[in-house]
């Protein structure tokens, strides 16, 4: 293990903090916007509606008040991971310039509601994502799935997801 990780490890395990999730996919995104107060009229296309997150993004992790000593980790969006921060690959601006573990999300999405929970969707190109998200020096990866209700099936079917 490499002196970087070994601080990236030490951090995650002794840090009081949290992780900021800034990982809203194509399908969130339009609404995180709206809440910051662009409409969907600002923006025609995905790729500028990327670039307005991402100027977003980088507005929130920039603030002096985003920083390691309060955030352990940001969660970030595939897009994010390729796009920069003030002329630095997002995951390095984070960890060298601000402190905080950089994490990517990996999941596509939720199933629909079975036996009480949500699995996740197959993760298509999973092996060659972590590889990419290894070589940007991300620590980890974020994927979720949803429990609903104490159904003992669908709890088991998320344990063996």
């Amino acid at each position: 293990m490499t002196t970087f990780n070994t601080q990236q490890l030490e951090k995650m395990r002794t840090q009081e903090g949290f992780i900021a999730a800034l990982d809203q996919s194509g399908g969130s995104t339009p609404k995180a916007l709206k809440a910051y107060g662009i409409e969907e009229s600002a923006y025609s296309n995905d790729e500028q509606m990327f670039g307005l997150v991402h100027a977003m993004r980088s507005r929130i992790i920039t603030s002096p008040a985003f920083n390691g000593d309060k955030v352990i980790g940001a969660i970030l969006f595939e897009n994010t991971l390729d796009r920069e921060i003030k002329g630095k690959p997002s995951s390095l601006y984070l960890w060298e310039d601000k402190g905080v573990l950089p994490f990517l999300k990996v999941d596509q999405g939720l199933e629909d509601k079975v036996n009480g929970v949500q699995l996740m969707k197959p993760i298509i190109g999973l092996e060659a994502l972590v590889a990419k998200a290894k070589g940007k020096d991300v620590f980890g990866t974020k994927m979720r799935s949803v429990i609903w209700d104490a159904n003992e099936a669908g709890i088991k079917a998320v344990v063996a997801q």
